[in-house]
């Protein structure tokens, strides 16, 4: 039977070794390029949670095959031997596979040691539960789908995670990118402010003022280094890399500056592991019914033994210890038993309602998810709508800010405007590439909201190039 959630498993082991391998071994002087399809193979192997996912699905599969191995008959052998005394040496107590017997009886106490063995061999087989069998093996068969909905949920919710901090990098690696053109812009000004101040054509406290906004800038710049090196560690825990930050290198960073196009809205939450999982939960629930409906049907039972003892008394009382060592009386038995729990209906009549109950908020459970998915769904829809009507307005505005910015410089270097006016127009040009990267992040993370919602990371990863 195929195990659930290893569908997504696509990667070959191969391949997984060369990639971790190029990320971990041999110099680091140049950049890894790291692309959102590499991490999301990556975060399979990367995470030791994911594997025992993994194996608790594989432990619950062996359930069904210990519920199937019921039907093979049970054989059991054994042998026994002991010294003991005179009055009674087969009828000791002694547990294990022989049932105390009596031997020859005696008349009066005597704790002369004699020996006395015995061996038997029991079979024992039920062919016919009623359908008590079958019920256990529909559980373990839930119970094995519930784990793997389980593994895929959580490997579900550590790609969404990974595609977010991948979006999250990008922007901040857009965000280092205009902080340093930004600071570039701020040591041109300065410069320019030096040549304006030895002329006399402006104040010298411009350039103090400027030398304090470039120190801002690269503060600025760190601050955001600071928080570009920290996710992109977040990202190597998840995908299990290893290294500098600094050596790996974004190769989906256009997507700050390009739009998807409109996603295929035809589709359900019906792959949504949330509500797979619930559903999933459902049928075991509906196993464990079935199971205690079954549990008071009758079951029949074929067995058969065999039994040979020595004693080394004999049935007139005489003592003859050799006959305690060989196996002088025999007998063999074979039959039917047909049982039922006959007192156990009360108490199966309870359980039924019990797990009825149970069974009856699982699917209260399952069609609640199914609201709030579709709510989820509609609301990733309207919010990609209305976060591509921002971004198509995005340019427009950094359009703008960047004329205005270089209609400001020309004015400032023929003194027609003060610092104040020029870099407040540096500063709206700064703001205004930063917004417009983020406008158009936040569509391509609305459009990872509807492939969240429905189930399919497919939606997001089929519009990256």
């Amino acid at each position: 039977m195929k195990i659930p959630g290893y569908n997504n498993i696509k990667i070959k082991i191969s391949f997984v070794c060369f990639f971790l391998t190029a990320f971990t071994e041999g110099s680091f002087s140049q950049k890894h390029i790291l692309s959102l399809k590499d991490v999301l193979n990556l975060v399979q192997l990367g995470q030791p949670q994911l594997q025992s996912y993994r194996e608790l699905t594989t432990a619950a599969k062996y359930n069904i095959g210990l519920a199937k191995n019921t039907l093979v008959p049970d054989l059991t052998a054994g042998y026994q031997a002991g010294y003991t005394t005179f009055n009674n040496i087969t009828g000791m107590s002694y547990p294990g596979l022989m049932m105390p017997i009596t031997g020859p009886p005696s008349s009066t106490n005597s704790y002369s040691p004699v020996p006395g063995t015995a061996l038997a061999a029991l079979f024992q087989w039920t062919p016919l539960t009623f359908g008590q069998r079958q019920a256990a093996i529909d559980k373990a068969s839930a119970q094995f789908q519930l784990a793997g909905s389980n593994y895929d949920k959580e490997l579900f919710k550590q790609e969404f995670t990974c595609i977010t901090t991948y979006l999250g990098l990008i922007y901040l690696k857009k965000l280092l990118e205009s902080q340093q053109a930004n600071l570039e812009r701020t040591k041109v000004s300065l410069q320019q402010s030096l040549v304006l101040a030895k002329e006399g054509l402006r104040p010298g406290l411009d350039t103090v003022q400027f030398q304090s906004t470039l120190a801002q800038a690269e503060m600025d710049r760190l601050n955001t280094q600071r928080l570009y090196y920290a996710q992109m560690l977040e990202l190597q825990r998840l995908t299990g890399l290893t290294g500098a930050p600094e050596n790996f290198e974004l190769s989906d960073s256009l997507l700050a500056a390009e739009l998807p196009t409109i996603p295929d809205t035809a589709g359900g939450y019906i792959q949504n592991p949330d509500y797979k999982y619930y559903q999933a939960q459902v049928a075991v629930s509906a196993a464990n019914l079935k199971e205690i409906e079954h549990a008071w049907r009758p079951k029949l039972d074929i067995w058969a033994n065999a039994y040979a003892r020595g004693s080394g008394v004999e049935a007139n009382g005489t003592i003859d210890k050799s006959y305690g060592w060989s196996l002088s009386r025999n007998n063999l038995g074979a039959g039917l038993q047909l049982s039922i729990p006959i007192l156990q209906f009360s108490k199966v009549n309870i359980q039924k309602k019990q797990y009825r109950s149970l069974l009856d908020a699982d699917m209260s459970q399952l069609a609640q998810i199914s609201i709030n998915l579709q709510k989820q769904i509609e609301t990733a829809q309207s919010n990609y709508q209305q976060n591509l009507l921002v971004a198509g307005q995005a340019p427009v505005l950094s359009k703008a800010a960047r004329y205005a910015y270089e209609g400001l410089k020309l004015s400032y270097s023929n003194g027609l405007v003060d610092f104040t006016r020029l870099t407040l127009g540096q500063y709206q040009l700064l703001n205004a590439e930063v917004m417009e990267a983020n406008a158009n992040l936040q569509v391509w993370i609305s459009l990872l909201d509807i492939a969240v919602s429905k189930g399919d990371l497919k939606i997001f990863t089929n519009q990256l190039k």
